[in-house]
């Protein structure tokens, strides 16, 4: 019997979140995985942990963490009022990818949107990862706007 779980991240799971975030070609370039790690990702969890809109994931095999996504709760005025569920940093350990570990993720992810009051659950991707764009289609996401970021 798996005893994979999906709970709420603690402090002492964000190296093994920094891990996955950066192991991927995107990732390598973005993210540090050295230990001890930075602060700013100490303080970056600090701030999802205390907010009410914002929902860090884990799933758990036992005690190893083999999966992650961020929830961001939106509230807005268009489409009525309607409230959204953003997601983002998705990943599942290298090791245990292709055993839908990431559908089981994103079903949960949805629930817990659903929970929230939220009509819409979104995401962005890379343009680049073509494997997510299947993946996300394959799950009902549509790929219906564009895009765009500015780096400050």
């Amino acid at each position: 019997m798996s005893a994979i779980s999906i709970r709420g991240a603690r402090q002492a799971d964000v190296a093994a979140i920094v891990t996955m975030l950066a192991d991927d070609a995107l990732g390598q370039t973005r993210e540090d995985a050295n230990l001890p790690l930075s602060q700013a990702y100490l303080d970056a969890f600090a701030a999802i942990d205390s907010d009410p809109n914002q929902f860090l994931a884990v799933m758990t095999d036992g005690d190893d963490v083999i999966g992650t996504l961020q929830i961001t709760f939106v509230a807005g005025l268009s489409l009525r009022g309607a409230r959204r569920g953003q997601i983002e940093a998705v990943r599942v350990a290298a090791h245990r990818r292709g055993e839908g570990l990431g559908q089981r993720l994103f079903e949960w992810a949805i629930d817990k949107c659903r929970e929230r009051g939220c009509r819409i659950v979104q995401l962005t991707t890379n343009k680049s990862r073509l494997d997510a764009h299947r993946f996300y289609e394959r799950l009902g996401f549509k790929a219906s706007h564009v895009g765009y970021k500015l780096e400050l």
